[in-house]
This record gives C-alpha cells, sequence and structure tokens, in this order.
C-alpha cells in the first residue's frame, strides 16, 4: 500500500469524474476498481468520494450545469497541488493562459480554482487544507500517472513552469520522444503529443492495476470501450485505453515496478 499525507507544489494530486450519470459511473468504476463511496455533499448535491481501504483515491461528481450540458460526455479531471494558488491564478493570464474559475474556498477541505495552459487543456488547482488529495496511490484501482496530451507542447511546457515551477525534460521512448515533467528533481507526470488523431488535447489519467489485460476484458464486460488494447511500454509496463460507458478518456497501468518504487 502507497499511502500519501502531502504532496510538493506542482505535483498532480486529486482526480475526479464529470459524469452525465453519476450512478452508472459509480457502479462501472465501483465494480472495475472495488470501490466505496460515500456523497462528500450530502443533500446537497453529489460529489461521491472513491475510497480503497478507507482511503480517497478519486471522486465523482455531474457536471456543472453553467459551463457544461448535462449530457455531455463522461471526463476524467487532474487537480494539480499549490500552496500559492491565488498567485498561480493571478500569473496564468500573463504566461498566456486562461482563468476558467477564479479560486474560492471548499469549506474545511481546500481552496480550488481552474485555469487553461496555452495549448487548451484545463486542469485544477488544489491549495489543501483539510484534504490533501488521493490518500493512496500506485496500486490496483488507485491512480498512479497524469499526463498532459496536447499538439502544443511547444507553448504548454513553458508555461506550467512559468506559473507552477514544473520542469519538463524530454527523452527518447520507443521509437518517439516523450517528456516527463519533473518537480524538485521527482517525476510528477508526463507530456506528450495526441498518440492517435482523434484524442484531444487534455489531462490524462492512468489508473494501476494488477493486470493490463484482465482488467481490460473486464472493464469491456462492464460496458466500456477498449480504445487501445494492452500493450507494452518499455522499461514502464502494460497498458490499455479505454473509454467508460458515459464516454470517460481514461487508460490502465500494469506497472513493471512493484507498488512504492
Amino acid at each position: 500500500m502507497v499511502e500519501r499525507t502531502s504532496y510538493t507544489p506542482g505535483t498532480p494530486n486529486w482526480i475526479d469524474l464529470q459524469s452525465p450519470d453519476v450512478t452508472a459511473s459509480r457502479t462501472f468504476y465501483g465494480a472495475l476498481f472495488g470501490w466505496a463511496f460515500e456523497n462528500a455533499m450530502g443533500d446537497e448535491g453529489e460529489y461521491w468520494m472513491s475510497s480503497l481501504r478507507d482511503l480517497p483515491v478519486a471522486a465523482i461528481g455531474g457536471h456543472n450545469p453553467e459551463n457544461t450540458a448535462p449530457d455531455a460526455p463522461a471526463r476524467w479531471n487532474t487537480y494539480i497541488a499549490t500552496d500559492r494558488i491565488d498567485d498561480v491564478v493571478a500569473a496564468t493570464a500573463d504566461a498566456g493562459g486562461t482563468v476558467v474559475l477564479p479560486a474560492f474556498d471548499v469549506p474545511g477541505a481546500g481552496r480550488m480554482a481552474w485555469i487553461a495552459d496555452p495549448s487548451g487543456p484545463d486542469v485544477g488547482l488544489w491549495q489543501a487544507t483539510g484534504h490533501i488529495g488521493s490518500r493512496l496511490v500506485n496500486e490496483h484501482g488507485a491512480p498512479v500517472w497524469n499526463e498532459l496530451i496536447t499538439t502544443g507542447l511547444d507553448s504548454a511546457l513553458p508555461f506550467y513552469k512559468s506559473v507552477l515551477g514544473i520542469d519538463a525534460v524530454t527523452t527518447q521512448m520507443g521509437e518517439g520522444e516523450y517528456t516527463i515533467l519533473r518537480v524538485d528533481g521527482v517525476d510528477v507526470g508526463g507530456a506528450t503529443r495526441p498518440p492517435m488523431p482523434e484524442a484531444p488535447n487534455h489531462w490524462h489519467v492512468y489508473f494501476a492495476v494488477d493486470s493490463a489485460d484482465d482488467s481490460a476484458a473486464k472493464a469491456e464486460s462492464l460496458g466500456a470501450t477498449v480504445i487501445v488494447a494492452p500493450f507494452e511500454i518499455p522499461t514502464v509496463g502494460r497498458a490499455a485505453v479505454l473509454h467508460d460507458p458515459q464516454g470517460g478518456f481514461f487508460s490502465i497501468l500494469q506497472p513493471d515496478m512493484p507498488a512504492g518504487e
């Protein structure tokens, strides 16, 4: 078990799913990953904290009716930890980005904002107080990697360096290039150009699994679509790309390294 008690600023620390059918999404991910659920909003709405071993790993909620059609496809969101959220928001426009949602307090949990980089993908910002983000990572059913997929790496990478201090190191991986995102010398995520023409610019979420083949087959039996069948990523592991039944785009990864390494 890999339990987190804090996140260095600049590190992806939380994910949530916006879904047109929250109940169906809970059913799918609960069956696929063994998640348990508790509604953090009570009678005020739906934001279901998803947990493994009583530790939060993600959340599932509905679309925001102010900016998204209620029947829009599901989407996974990535949040990045910061200890200076108001400064990041203030610097976003000058760095070429867009403030999608100004910073506001989530009582008892933290302070949140939403920004978009110059190439288009939007990402959440989270300054923790009571809720640090995913408490369990890098094991079956928990987040294992976050990846910026965009055609505009040349504008996006300098933006994240400017506002969040995230370094980018591009290396060869297989037959192409891959960019590792680093904070204080630690790998915290990745960035790449879209691997297929239909892939939108977005922040992509990977979940760790014990077996990519078994989990892909199980997801398909639960109504998901296998976009890319399980394949090997040299020195990384075995991965697959899926669409959940509500249209949410995500990947699973069977890491070569045991959890915690």
